[in-house]
C-alpha cells in the first residue's frame, strides 16, 4: 500500500520549515551568513540537522532562501518610498535615504546582503537584488525626465550607477571590522554619512545639490 502523507504531517513539515527559516534569518541578522551554522540553526529550530536537509538540498539553498526573503523586505521598502508624494527627484531622494538609513540601523544584515563573501547561489541572488533596485530607480528616473525635474539621460545606466554608488559607499561603515558603537556620536556620524551619500547621488542625477 502506497504511503499517503496526512494533512497533519504536511502541517508539521510546514511548521518545521517555517522555524528553520526563521532561525536561520535570526542567525544571519545577528552574525551574518558565516555565523549561521547548520548545527546552531537546528538547535534553535528544535529539529535534527537531517531535517534541515529534507527541506533544503544544501546549506547554500537555505541561505539563498534567506537572502531572497531579506532582500525582498528591503526592496519593498524602497518601492514604498518611490510611491510616496512629490516629484520623481524627491521620491528618489527619499528612497535612497530609506536604503541608507535602514542599512545603518541593521548593519549586520545589511553587510550580509551587500558585501559579505557568499556562495555562488547566494551571489546570484545578490545580483538579482541589485537589479531589482536598478529597475525601480530606472522607472523613477524615466518619470522624472518626463516631469522635467530630472535632465534627459540614459535612465538604465543612471539607475545602475545609483545602486553602485550607494552600496559601495556603505561597505566601509557596515564592515564588521568597524566599531559597533551605538552612542549619539555614532548616530550623528551616520546622519552626516547619509546626507553625504544622498547629496552625491542626487547631484549626479539632477546636476543640482539638494
Amino acid at each position: 500500500m502506497a504511503y499517503r502523507e496526512t494533512e497533519k504531517m504536511r502541517q508539521r513539515k510546514a511548521e518545521a520549515r517555517k522555524r528553520i527559516v526563521a532561525c536561520t534569518y535570526q542567525c544571519v541578522a545577528e552574525g551574518g551568513f558565516r555565523s549561521a551554522r547548520v548545527t546552531r540553526i537546528a538547535g534553535l529550530a528544535g529539529v535534527a540537522t537531517g531535517t534541515i536537509y529534507r527541506h533544503f538540498e544544501s546549506r547554500e539553498d537555505l541561505f539563498a532562501e534567506i537572502f531572497r526573503l531579506a532582500t525582498q523586505r528591503e526592496v519593498d521598502k524602497v518601492a514604498e518610498a518611490l510611491n510616496s508624494d512629490g516629484n520623481a527627484a524627491e521620491r528618489l531622494e527619499w528612497a535612497l535615504r530609506q536604503f541608507a538609513e535602514r542599512a545603518l540601523k541593521g548593519p549586520t544584515m545589511a553587510w550580509a546582503l551587500i558585501a559579505e563573501p557568499v556562495d555562488p547561489k547566494v551571489e546570484e541572488e545578490r545580483l538579482a537584488y541589485r537589479k531589482a533596485y536598478a529597475d525601480l530607480f530606472e522607472t523613477a528616473i524615466r518619470e522624472g525626465i518626463e516631469e522635467g525635474c530630472i535632465p534627459d539621460q540614459n535612465a538604465r545606466q543612471s539607475s545602475t550607477c545609483l545602486v553602485g554608488a550607494i552600496a559601495e559607499s556603505l561597505v566601509g561603515p557596515l564592515s564588521p571590522t568597524q566599531s559597533s558603537k551605538t552612542d549619539s556620536t555614532t548616530d550623528d556620524n551616520n546622519d552626516l554619512l547619509v546626507d553625504s551619500i544622498i547629496h552625491f547621488c542626487i547631484q549626479g542625477l539632477t546636476g543640482t545639490r539638494r
